[in-house]
């Protein structure tokens, strides 16, 4: 069994190496700028990069799927380092992978199909709009400290829009020429005239935004010192070189927060949403799999449990599967989990000998990283393809946007589930039914299955059916039919023969013929 497996890696190293070096490329700059913009030192999010790379992707059942820090939890995480601190985080994100992993042995990989679109897409509608609040100052060189980054935050919406007025008011040269001209390198890399070049292909467009903004910054502080970017506009990675120093950089959960009700709050949400993310990635990236191999969610769950529990015990960030990597790991022409394992290696080897070259790219670059990101999270096209499928779609979605941008994630993923559920039990309610008249003949047929909360209708529909009149009940397309409806079409029968009203039953089991019933042939 071993062997054949073996076996089986061996067989794609060539398609996989190369991939996996094309992911660390991509993963560098979102792993440095999702820490960034989630409030955390730089240096968590390379370490949760590694975790999602080496631990994750050899517990995990999917072959294709790449694993680390994400952008949609970047908001759970800077309330919490904002609200908690960044060592009660840690403990959070630990706790959250044990939730994480319970989830996987209960075989609750089930739960993304339990959440409706509009719900998912207006939660990443909202989190890619804060994205680009989030990092609007960092690409206009904003002098603010840390905890300014997370004043949109707070509840007061004048203090937010006051917070961007003031980054606009003063922002510096250097960094808004590196955060335009990132973003025209990583929009013209997405064009088809890239994408079909034989060698520049083989870059990450993030990738060149990033060597253009270190090169930038070095010619400027030659040639033209006003416009450079100011050194605490750079990533700040402490000076590592070697497996000891790499050691000494862990931080460690504050487990005298264990009592704080907080820390569970936070550690149930990270494991939802980030369990939820995860399984519409997985979802996303069978679909993209030349193979079209299934992955197994709960397996899943557990290899995420795993990571989460790792990365909050060493100083990490949340971790789950995430597309924008997976996706680009599977256009490199990956095939197995040996790509996603090459990048936890190459992200290792990067952390411990290249961290002083790290330390030399603009903030700029990164906001420009997570603008695009947030920009293609919450694109007007989005709003627009909702808007064009109903109010029953466009509803729960802009009332998620809303509820998240005005309160915080939980809070609103929670009026959005509820507003969602609204119009299901409503769509229910109104197509369960259907009652064709023709004289006095009349047809009353149950169009799917039928629970109580059905019963109103039913009752306003067997109102509507006229003295001496003959009725046809036809259950033959429900598979159930809840016992309060099997009731109410009793009675109704009892009371049938005093109207002169005859009844034949289709399909309707469980009903005794009385009264005027005629039973069906």
């Amino acid at each position: 069994m071993f062997r054949r497996h073996l076996d089986y890696y061996v067989r794609y190293l060539d398609h996989d190496i190369p991939a996996g070096v094309v992911v660390f490329l991509v993963a560098v700059p979102l792993c440095l700028g999702i820490a960034v913009a989630s409030g955390a030192p730089p240096f968590s999010g390379v370490i949760s990069g590694i975790i999602g790379g080496l631990v994750v992707s050899l517990i995990s059942g999917s072959q294709l799927s790449v694993s680390g820090p994400a952008a949609g939890l970047t908001v759970i995480v800077a309330t919490a380092v904002e609200k908690l601190g960044f060592d009660a985080m840690l403990l959070a994100v630990a706790l959250s992978g044990l939730l994480q992993l319970g989830m996987g042995f209960l075989r609750a990989g089930v739960i993304g199909a339990f959440f409706p679109s509009a719900v998912i897409k207006g939660m990443l509608a909202a989190i890619g709009l804060i994205l680009i609040m989030k990092q609007l100052p960092h690409a206009v060189g904003y002098d603010a400290d840390a905890e300014a980054d997370l004043s949109f935050l707070e509840d007061d919406s004048h203090t937010r829009l006051s917070f961007l007025f003031d980054a606009f008011r003063s922002f510096s040269t250097g960094a808004v020429i590196v955060s335009v001209v990132s973003l025209a390198i990583m929009l013209l890399w997405d064009t088809p005239y890239i994408k079909k070049h034989r060698y520049l292909s083989l870059a990450p467009g993030p990738l060149v935004a990033v060597l253009f903004g270190i090169a930038y910054n070095i010619a400027a502080q030659t040639l033209v010192p006003a416009l450079a970017i100011a050194p605490q506009h750079l990533v700040n990675l402490p000076a590592i070189f070697g497996p000891i120093d790499f050691a000494r950089e862990f931080s460690f959960p504050d487990f005298t927060r264990l009592i704080d009700v907080q820390i569970y709050v936070t550690a149930a949400t990270l494991a939802l949403v980030g369990s939820l993310e995860t399984l519409l990635s997985l979802e996303a990236v069978d679909k993209l799999d030349p193979l079209k191999r299934i992955a197994p969610t709960n397996q899943e769950l557990k290899a995420q449990g795993v990571g989460n529990f790792l990365s909050g015990m060493l100083g990490g960030l949340p971790i789950t599967a995430v597309i924008v990597r997976s996706s680009a790991s599977i256009d490199a022409g990956a095939h197995t989990k040996v790509a996603s394992f090459v990048h936890g290696v190459l992200l290792l080897l990067s952390a411990m000998f290249l961290a002083s070259l790290l330390n030399m790219i603009p903030l700029a670059c990164l906001a420009a990283v997570l603008l695009l990101t947030g920009y293609k999270l919450a694109k007007p096209k989005l709003f627009v393809q909702q808007y064009e499928k109903g109010f029953n779609q466009f509803a729960p979605f802009a009332v998620t946007v809303g509820a998240i941008l005005s309160t915080d994630l939980l809070k609103g993923m929670t009026i959005g589930m509820a507003v969602g559920l609204f119009f299901v039990l409503r769509a229910n309610y109104h197509s369960a039914f259907t009652l064709t008249r023709d004289g006095r003949n009349y047809l009353l047929r149950l169009q799917k299955d039928v629970s109580f909360l059905n019963k109103a209708q039913l009752r306003n529909f067997l109102e509507n059916v006229e003295e001496d009149s003959y009725l046809v009940i036809d259950g033959t397309r429900a598979g159930f039919i809840d016992q309060d409806i099997m009731e109410t079409i009793q009675d109704f029968i009892k009371a049938a023969s005093d109207y002169n009203i005859r009844v034949e039953l289709k399909e309707m089991r469980g009903l005794q013929p009385v009264n005027g019933l005629v039973p069906a042939e």
